[in-house]
């Protein structure tokens, strides 16, 4: 099954993640996406760690996603992906030709990966268009990846003050 949870800052989007896969019973393999860019990510990454439960597996991965995800996917196994909104974020910055092809790549792949995915991602369309070129460009590529995503996932779920409200898919249980 492939889940997609998104929500704004803060929203509760990756402690829901975690506790879904806590809950699964499966192995899981942890994906991060984030950079350390400046000491205030690194506070943020090392809280994340430390929430993390110690038999997860970590892989740390800011460009090249859908490659790690075709070689650690497995039917016994759940991937999380925390979070899409960086991974946007470091192609962006890379360079045109990576992002296409990096997105493509990822999008063509989900379909028939086998196992558990959960994918956490930032919803950024909600606010006010931003002024800058660079920022309206990461407006616009998240919303669009979020609605290629939305179709090729079973379940899609919006977090607002740590509540899941589900846009798709089964309930939660």
């Amino acid at each position: 099954m492939r889940e997609l949870i998104l929500g704004g800052a803060r929203s509760g989007k990756s402690a829901l993640a975690e506790r879904l896969a806590q809950e699964s019973g499966l192995p899981v393999t942890y994906i991060a996406t984030a950079t350390v860019g400046d000491q205030e990510m690194a506070k943020r990454i090392e809280q994340h760690q430390q929430q993390r439960p110690n038999n997860w597996q970590l892989i740390e991965e800011p460009i090249h996603l859908a490659d790690v995800l075709r070689q650690q996917a497995a039917t016994d196994r759940l991937l999380l992906v925390d979070c899409l909104t960086l991974w946007l974020s470091n192609l962006l910055l890379a360079d045109d030709s990576r992002f296409e092809q990096q997105q493509e790549a990822l999008l063509q792949l989900l379909p028939g990966l086998p196992g558990r995915l959960i994918m956490v991602s930032n919803e950024v369309g909600m606010g006010i268009v931003p002024m800058g070129e660079i920022s309206r460009r990461f407006q616009d590529a998240s919303g669009t990846l979020h609605q290629a995503l939305a179709q090729r996932c079973e379940r899609v779920i919006l977090t607002v003050a740590g509540l899941p409200h589900i846009l798709k898919g089964d309930p939660i249980c």
